[in-house]
């Protein structure tokens, strides 16, 4: 049997580092994470823009996904049925909240982004499709982590302090700080889960990027079970109330109802 080819290997490593970089990252910071030299790396990066699965921004000369990696995914995603099923309540939501429209489903251990309808104005905005989120900072993946039972967090046995979490898959949990209010601290994140439960739907208030906040909640299917989630996000002043005190409760229902539809649609009888 031929072995591994290596090029191959870190080609798709430096993918998967974009592909968690909403922002774009500089060569310095794809050479420090893979650990490589800047002209190894930058080599891969011609290659894989020549492609088109790779753009360099020509503003900041940060790199992001391309477009043709975007196109390949798409076909992946086209047969995803919670994706398809949920196409028109995600337009609905987006036109009743007036913000963008996130679907999420859990993806080795994060959020991946399998639909996102722009928020309807005429603001500069970026496709998130392909996206991973990190779970303990994102309203969507909070509701992930809250109803299904592979995402749910339970106290390691043998992650010590750095990792006191794993996955259901015993897959251990890194709370990583974004902002100041990132919930880092597992008594926190679990006790943050608990109310989610209780009331059905996620928060993220400026967790992942300061100024930004989101509402989600679960989708189940015909089993009952959470296959993923739908949420909505923006800025701060708009998401939440004239007294700043969490998020306006007409958005949450927008939320709630676009999820119960979608269930709907997957054949979840009532919950």
């Amino acid at each position: 049997m031929p072995g591994r080819i290596q090029s191959i290997e870190r080609a798709a490593g430096i993918l998967r580092l974009l592909a968690g970089g909403a922002r774009g990252l500089s060569l310095a910071e794809i050479s420090r994470s893979m650990e490589l030299p800047k002209g190894t790396v930058l080599g891969i990066l011609r290659t894989l823009q020549h492609v088109g699965f790779v753009e360099q921004d020509e503003a900041t000369g940060h790199y992001r996904l391309g477009g043709g990696l975007l196109r390949l995914g798409t076909r992946y995603l086209d047969g995803n049925e919670l994706r398809t099923r949920a196409l028109n309540w995600a337009d609905s939501l987006a036109s009743r909240s007036g913000e963008s429209v996130r679907i999420g489903t859990l993806h080795e251990g994060q959020a991946l982004v399998v639909h996102h309808v722009f928020r309807p104005d005429d603001s500069t905005q970026t496709l998130e499709v392909g996206s991973l989120l990190p779970l303990h900072a994102t309203a969507l993946g909070k509701a992930l982590m809250a109803f299904d039972p592979l995402a749910m967090p339970v106290p390691s046995e043998e992650g010590g302090a750095d990792h006191p979490l794993e996955d259901g898959n015993g897959r251990p949990l890194d709370l990583a700080r974004f902002t100041p209010t990132t919930l880092t601290a597992a008594d926190a994140l679990l006790d943050e889960l608990d109310r989610v439960r209780a009331r059905g739907w996620a928060g993220e208030d400026e967790e992942l990027i300061e100024g930004e906040v989101a509402i989600a909640a679960p989708i189940r299917d015909h089993r009952g079970t959470t296959v993923g989630a739908v949420g909505i996000s923006g800025a701060v002043e708009r998401l939440h109330g004239p007294d700043g005190d969490g998020p306006r409760m007409e958005l949450v229902s927008y939320v709630r109802d676009a999820a119960r539809s979608i269930s709907r649609e997957l054949g979840a009888h009532s919950w």
